[in-house]
């Protein structure tokens, strides 16, 4: 009687050399971004980092973890792979920089039901290139090859920040009043919310493809869905250093409408006009594909804003100058009133 094989790792969907071959082209990447409070490096067990090394004297943790959402099925439809990490990196540098936090460090969650090394490789390198781009070490990570729990050719991406700040310096709704003047920041599209919907409006009503150029965005559908979310860390990091920056809302899902009060105390409201920038196109083309309440669309989508910030208002010009100097575009969109804490369109 022949000798029964013997079950192996792989039989089961689980394929450790291409883990190890993962493993070898993201190590450069990953080292790429480190930075001298590193202490461990790629392969331990727990990534460590000396925080004493940060320069603060009362140093103040702040952290952060989110994902993708559905922009990830964009991604696997067009089969690129490289801008989806730079959109998780700078999404929570966003996340902690409205609180007065600057990134130490980054760690990744990438799973797949069959791990391609050359996909999480290039997954890792827009990680690898925003994190530099922020001046934040990516320290750690894991990469899960799980059989069964996903689709062919697909994956989750979810990513975890690090950030300090000095106490004293903690931006919190505390700091805003009455009479401060709202900035807008341009988005450079949907950024990394309101895609179900986008998709939904694009692809399935308008029945685009993916590839198909679209008159009304000047670009294809998928290159205008795949614009990278962008950092606003150099910016809020100029304004706090000027003592300028009262406030700071990431406006992310939720859109204008739910993000801006959540940097406002009990008592006051944001007054917003909504004629005060110019809109993205593809705001007004998904506005008018989907014939979209504007309720609606300024609860699900950012609207062309992707960071609004309360300045104090007898130093409006002081902050326009600096952003100026900065080549940073921006707009005056509202003002700080009395009222419930919530946003008052006009």
């Amino acid at each position: 009687m022949a000798k029964k094989r013997s079950i192996t790792y792989a039989d089961a969907g689980v394929n450790i050399d291409e883990a190890n071959r993962a493993t070898s082209k993201i190590k450069g990447y990953a080292r790429s971004t480190f930075d001298r409070n590193v202490l461990s490096g790629i392969g331990a067990f727990g990534a460590a980092y000396d925080v004493k090394g940060v320069g603060l004297k009362h140093p103040v943790l702040v952290s952060s973890a989110d994902g993708v959402g559905t922009k990830l099925m964009v991604a696997f439809a067009m089969d690129k792979h490289d801008t989806v990490g730079q959109d998780l990196v700078n999404h929570c540098v966003n996340d902690i920089a409205v609180q007065g936090a600057r990134p130490l460090y980054f760690l990744d969650y990438f799973a797949t039901g069959k791990l391609q090394a050359t996909v999480a490789a290039q997954v890792v390198k827009g990680l690898s290139k925003a994190c530099r781009e922020n001046a934040c070490s990516l320290i750690g990570g894991e990469t899960a090859e799980m059989p069964g729990m996903y689709a062919e050719g697909e994956y989750d991406l979810a990513g975890f920040i690090v950030g300090a700040a000095e106490k004293k310096e903690l931006i919190s709704p505390a700091n805003v009043r009455e009479g401060d003047v709202l900035l807008g920041f341009p988005s450079t599209g949907l950024h990394t919310n309101g895609y179900s919907l986008a998709r939904k409006l694009l692809l399935g009503v308008a029945g685009y493809r993916l590839d198909q150029e679209v008159k009304a965005l000047r670009t294809s559908a998928g290159r205008e869905l795949l614009k990278i979310h962008r950092s606003y860390l150099k910016p809020l990091r100029a304004l706090m250093a000027q003592k300028l920056l009262h406030g700071a809302a990431h406006i992310t899902g939720g859109g204008i409408t739910d993000n801006t009060p959540r940097m406002l105390p009990t008592g006051l409201a944001a007054r917003i006009r909504r004629d005060a920038w110019p809109k993205l196109r593809v705001f007004d083309h998904l506005c008018e594909v989907g014939r979209l309440d504007p309720a609606e669309a300024y609860r699900t989508f950012n609207m062309g804003l992707g960071m609004i910030v309360a300045v104090p208002g007898r130093a409006t010009g002081q902050a326009l100058r600096l952003l100026a100097s900065l080549k940073e575009p921006v707009y005056e969109v509202g003002v700080v009133v009395k009222g419930k804490r919530r946003v008052v369109y006009e």
